[in-house]
């Protein structure tokens, strides 16, 4: 299993689309962000901007993370690089269908779609992109997908089950003191204005 650099990054999972709104799996299908999605990405950008310095975002190529990431590059003043293996993972015939009981089955490798991306390789995929995106000058702003940041649960030593909200600033912090589990923080919100 590939093991991640030891370096802290955020991670922005994009804005919310329609799909997320009607619980559709969504993969690699690129739905665009709602109405929604694009006030979550300016309250996120927002959000950055109290954060403290941020020296890179990398985005996955997919429209949603990667509008996400150029709302916040502009209130950073800062490029977006694109990194292909950011991107969704390839849900197979599932892209489309209402989540179900499958996910859990996909996340212990018992189960993977037809066409789909396995949870393992998602995984390895995953970590590799993040390992590159943190040899980049940091603090790095890493803006992605849902199923991606499952896999860096797992990377990070978390239950990978568990939900991202969209749109929300996450630290993520190597273990302290020889430990073996991640710090995931997510920010606080700024407030609307």
């Amino acid at each position: 299993m590939v093991a991640l650099n030891p370096t802290g990054f955020w991670f922005l999972r994009h804005g919310e689309t329609d799909w997320n709104a009607q619980g559709l799996s969504q993969g690699t299908t690129d739905i665009p962000l709602n109405s929604v999605g694009l006030l979550q990405a300016e309250r996120a950008a927002k959000t950055l901007l109290g954060l403290g310095p941020i020296a890179t975002i990398v985005s996955s190529p997919l429209g949603r993370a990667r509008v996400t990431a150029e709302i916040a590059g502009r209130a950073l003043g800062l490029p977006v690089a694109i990194d292909p293996d950011l991107r969704e993972v390839e849900f197979g015939e599932q892209e489309g269908q209402p989540m179900g009981d499958w996910y859990d089955d996909w996340i212990a490798g018992t189960y993977t779609p037809a066409g789909a991306e396995t949870f393992a390789a998602l995984h390895d995929r995953a970590v590799g992109a993040i390992n590159r995106a943190t040899a980049r000058p940091g603090p790095v702003l890493v803006v992605a997908h849902g199923a991606l940041m499952r896999a860096l649960r797992l990377a990070f030593g978390h239950e990978p089950n568990v939900r991202t909200p969209n749109a929300l600033p996450i630290w993520c912090a190597p273990p302290k003191d020889g430990g073996r589990v991640w710090e995931v923080t997510p920010a606080a919100l700024t407030p609307d204005a």
